[in-house]
């Protein structure tokens, strides 16, 4: 399950929506399972599917892959069409293979990949889309300089010490690591006001294309205003309190307009992002990708438009303090959860991350080290259902 609106419609705790209510992580009991592609998450965890999609416009395949376990791939825009996805904002937009292994994702990027006549910035890509199963090579590290981004990281002590301690793999796996290698403008990232303000502008215009295009609405909601207007009017239907009445974030971007500002704040978020964040970060260094731990990396990616590339890390230890999400009583870091790391690059970098992440996968296994609590672990099979039919 997908969490409400991707997080987007107001005060929403990750995994939790009307229709199917509250995601939980199957790692520890009501535990967080972030998102917004939570049911993505869970489902890879666990085991009910092969593989699955998520979607992201920022953290929204990484982040619930890092806390489930799993491998998440956020394309770059443009490799993998959005036509037909209920959109948030077409500059930041992506969907992206959420698996347990970094061959499965690959595997399922080949078929997602590729231009799209109805999603035009798919047209735009420089050239054939390659055999990404081809870049599952133990030895790709080999000779690779990774810049660690050492004052954008602000993890916890564990994830620190854990994503410490895998600089050592790497290097045993023939990488140069390269740290400190800061973003230039790092603060920049960290403070900038620019995306939200692209992010509520767009998904006002994007939702209202995509609404009207629709061939049949039961509803009649064709624009965000009347969906707000139609959630407002039935509240009892829609999320548990305190949530139902909480729409705040739809209004903003109603309240939104395509102004100077606005493309102000879009040339400056790929000014961030792009050129004096990820770009100026790989050349200033003679970097092949950035690393560090997947938890509060995406706002470089997300404002850029670049990849990202989430495996497993490692995992909170079980005397951990569990943290609740307030108003909600889910847990935002409990035993046992799981994190990641990431491996960031420059547009169109999937090949190399992805034979990155591969190595590093490899070298650790760091997903088989744990399962998820007994009983959240599905006992019936599909040829049990079958069987009944």
């Amino acid at each position: 399950m997908r969490g409400e609106w991707g997080l987007l419609k107001g005060q929403v705790p990750g995994g939790l929506s009307e229709r199917g209510g509250q995601t939980f992580s199957p790692y520890y009991p009501n535990a967080h399972p972030s998102g917004s592609s939570s049911g993505s998450g869970v489902a890879m965890a666990i085991g009910l599917a092969a593989g699955s999609l998520g979607s992201e416009t920022h953290g929204s395949i990484v982040s619930p892959s890092s806390r489930h376990n799993v491998v998440g791939i956020k394309p770059t825009i443009g490799l993998v069409s959005r036509s037909g996805v209920i959109p948030i904002s077409s500059h930041q937009d992506t969907l992206g293979p959420m698996c347990r292994s970094v061959t499965d994702a690959a595997l399922l990027l080949n078929f997602m990949a590729g231009p799209d006549p109805r999603d035009e910035v798919t047209l735009r890509q420089p050239g054939l889309v390659p055999d990404y199963m081809k870049a599952l090579d133990k030895n790709a590290l080999k000779g690779a300089r990774l810049g660690v981004p050492r004052s954008f990281i602000r993890n916890t002590k564990v994830i620190q010490e854990t994503f410490n301690s895998s600089l050592d793999v790497f290097r045993a796996l023939g990488a140069e690591i390269v740290d400190p290698a800061d973003f230039p403008d790092t603060e920049e990232l960290l403070t900038s006001k620019a995306e939200k303000r692209v992010v509520d502008v767009d998904f006002k215009f994007d939702l209202n294309k995509y609404l009207s295009e629709l061939v049949d609405v039961p509803t009649g909601v064709k624009t965000l205003a009347a969906l707000i207007e139609f959630s407002e009017k039935r509240a009892d239907l829609n999320l548990p309190p305190p949530f139902y009445n909480d729409q705040s974030q739809f209004k903003q971007s109603e309240a939104s307009q395509a102004d100077d500002a606005y493309f102000s704040a879009l040339a400056e978020n790929f000014d961030l992002g792009r050129t004096r964040g990820i770009d100026a970060t790989l050349a200033q260094f003679n970097l092949d990708a950035i690393i560090l731990p997947t938890e509060n990396a995406s706002t470089p990616t997300a404002i850029a438009g670049y990849p990202l590339i989430s495996v497993p890390l490692g995992f909170q230890p079980d005397d951990v303090e569990l943290l609740p999400v307030t108003p909600s009583s889910v847990y935002t870091q409990a035993p046992g959860l799981p994190f990641g790391i990431v491996f960031m690059g420059t547009a169109y970098s999937e090949f190399k991350l992805i034979g990155y992440a591969y190595a590093f996968e490899q070298a650790t296994h760091v997903r088989l080290q744990r399962r998820a609590y007994d009983d959240a672990i599905p006992r019936t099979q599909l040829t049990d259902v079958m069987s009944q039919l």
